[in-house]
């Protein structure tokens, strides 16, 4: 099902059983480090995976015109890992524990900032009380105070309504972004247990939001949430309105990454993240590639 190294495998839904289990099991967080998003995202990263051993698996894909792996499960021995840095360019989303390690090791290790993870306290944005989010509670209270409402579970019943919004997405946008992803991740959300909500607004659909548990278990990532234009203040409401209806075990919610695109960072920063989920890119103890 998934070859050893050297060989490498394409990502199949078929290897849900032995990798989701290891993702689960980790506590860092990584917004990438779960079966779904590797899975989704195969095609855009051009994914493929090896077993090193029975429970440590390195993943490749390419960046650009360069090619990366990534070890989410552990490092192995650093023969092993001078092997890895001959053959790839550099190592992608290293943790910070990993850094600390290969940083000891002699190896480059480089902050990846436009791909930190933001965390946010699911109770303030639940609540989004106090002054630092007044702007945002405006908006929410501007969009209750202007359209009538109504929020479900994004059920089987409900995703030919998500898909229309996704559709209605894209086509208000002149890159597709992730939209191929998005709408797997709708079509298979059963199979790789996602759960999100949909929102209605004056009975027509309008806005949806899906992800995962994450981190052990204590944080809940949200990996898409897309919306139609012509309501104000509806990303506000939706973002406020699911983390109002995530369970109080979730300490967390992670947003992903800004990916350096100015804008995105300014709105992120706005909802007063309260840590960082930081990564690494490492490269060889020979110096950059």
């Amino acid at each position: 099902m998934i070859a050893p190294y050297p060989d490498f495998s394409e990502l199949s839904i078929g290897q849900r059983p032995v990798l989701h289990s290891l993702f689960k099991d980790m506590r860092e967080g990584l917004s990438e480090f779960t079966f779904a998003n590797i899975y989704l995202f195969r095609n855009a990263h051009d994914y493929k995976i090896a077993a090193i051993d029975e429970r440590l698996y390195v993943i490749t894909g390419r960046e650009r015109e360069q090619a990366f792996f990534m070890l989410p499960f552990g490092l192995p021995e650093e023969d092993m890992m001078d092997v890895l840095f001959s053959k790839f360019d550099f190592m992608r989303h290293a943790t910070e524990n990993q850094a600390g390690r290969l940083a000891g090791c002699g190896y480059m290790v480089h902050e990846d900032r436009s791909n930190f993870d933001y965390l946010y306290s699911r109770e303030e944005l639940a609540s989004l009380s106090g002054r630092k989010f007044h702007k945002k509670k405006n908006l929410v209270n501007a969009f209750v105070g202007s359209y009538s409402y109504e929020g479900r579970p994004l059920l089987d019943e409900y995703k030919a309504d998500a898909l229309w919004i996704l559709d209605e997405w894209r086509r208000e946008r002149p890159e597709p972004g992730d939209y191929e992803a998005a709408k797997e991740a709708l079509v298979k959300s059963e199979e790789l247990e996602l759960c999100g909500g949909i929102y209605y607004v004056e009975g027509k659909p309008a806005a949806y939001t899906l992800g995962e548990e994450l981190a052990g278990g204590e944080t809940f990532v949200i990996h898409f949430e897309k919306g139609v234009s012509g309501y104000k203040g509806l990303y506000q409401f939706v973002n406020q309105c699911f983390a109002s209806i995530l369970p109080e075990k979730y300490i967390y919610i992670n947003r992903e990454q800004d990916l350096g695109d100015e804008g995105l960072r300014q709105a992120k920063m706005s909802y007063k993240p309260v840590e960082f989920v930081k990564k690494y890119r490492v490269t060889s103890r020979r110096g950059p590639a």
